[in-house]
């Protein structure tokens, strides 16, 4: 087993990638904490640790109820009222875990003795598989989650921009002749769902085998918890990701995907920062070297 390398298990030493067209920024190690942040797009993913740089962004998906990726919601509402952030932060919770989320976050305010009276749930907003919903304060953008395999029931999600553009067969229409059709209840305009981000969440790395598609996201963040080869059949028994098997689908999909950028994340503890760089560089495919990020 490698030895432990301190300088990536500090959960508060925020990791910043530069991305395509956005920064992605947090920090994310197997069982420590995973939170993910996008100033640009005002959204995160999970928020197993709160830094105050979390605090203004107003849309929070949670992709599962371990604690290491939803313990600190809370603490993510309460900071945005003590720091006088008036507005209203949006929760969005997978329908199938929104009951035990609210006995949860209920439980933590008795727990630290806030009164019955005085109590009120955050703004949850549920979410279901397959159903586009745009975000409460950015309707340029929308989100449309996922089922993925893991220990316990847990979601992925896409985020997309969210655009109108005129049809095909009105662009050499006149003004006027675009105002009549528009006037007479005529739709003018499709929208369209651009796909920029996927968050696999904690998952086996059958999750992406199954759903090639989210290959076509502009990014996509996926959890690689295990490396070593002598990992491969622990990775099976904690339902999580083998480098192993994401290097297999990397190779079986070669240069087709429309994907810029690969994120891998959530690696394990017992994994030293130069180990994991140094088997990523020996086993990453030479066509997928250049769009494959690590988050450390």
């Amino acid at each position: 087993m490698a030895s432990e390398n301190k300088n990536i298990h500090n959960a508060l030493r925020q990791v910043n990638l530069n991305l395509p067209h956005f920064s992605l920024n947090g920090f994310s190690i197997s069982g420590l904490s995973t939170y993910l942040q996008i100033p640009e797009l005002d959204f995160m993913v999970d928020i197993g640790e709160c830094p105050l740089s979390a605090v203004p962004i107003n849309h929070l998906f949670l992709t599962h109820a371990h604690g290491d990726h939803a313990r600190c919601l809370m603490r993510h509402h309460s900071l945005r009222k003590m720091t006088g952030i008036a507005k209203d932060a949006i929760y969005y919770i997978p329908e199938p875990f929104v009951e035990k989320a609210k006995a949860w976050i209920k439980a933590e305010a008795l727990f630290e003795n806030v009164p019955e009276y005085k109590f009120r749930y955050p703004e949850i907003q549920a979410v279901i598989p397959n159903e586009r919903v745009h975000l409460a304060y950015r309707k340029d953008l929308a989100l449309e989650i996922f089922p993925v395999e893991h220990s316990i029931p847990s979601m992925g999600c896409t985020l997309f921009r969210y655009k109108k553009k005129l049809k095909q067969e009105l662009l050499n229409a006149t003004p006027e002749e675009l105002i009549q059709k528009r006037l007479s209840g005529e739709k003018i305009t499709n929208d369209i769902y651009e796909p920029l981000i996927s968050f696999m969440g904690d998952c086996k790395t059958e999750s992406l085998k199954n759903m090639p598609y989210l290959l076509d996201s502009e990014v996509i963040v996926m959890e690689c918890t295990f490396i070593n080869d002598e990992d491969e059949e622990m990775a099976h028994l904690k339902s999580h990701s083998h480098l192993n098997e994401i290097v297999r689908i990397l190779e079986e999909i070669g240069d087709s995907a429309k994907c810029k950028c690969l994120v891998l994340n959530h690696f394990s503890m017992k994994y030293p920062e130069k180990h994991i760089l140094s088997v990523m560089e020996k086993k990453i495919p030479d066509s997928w070297k250049e769009k494959v990020k690590v988050l450390l």
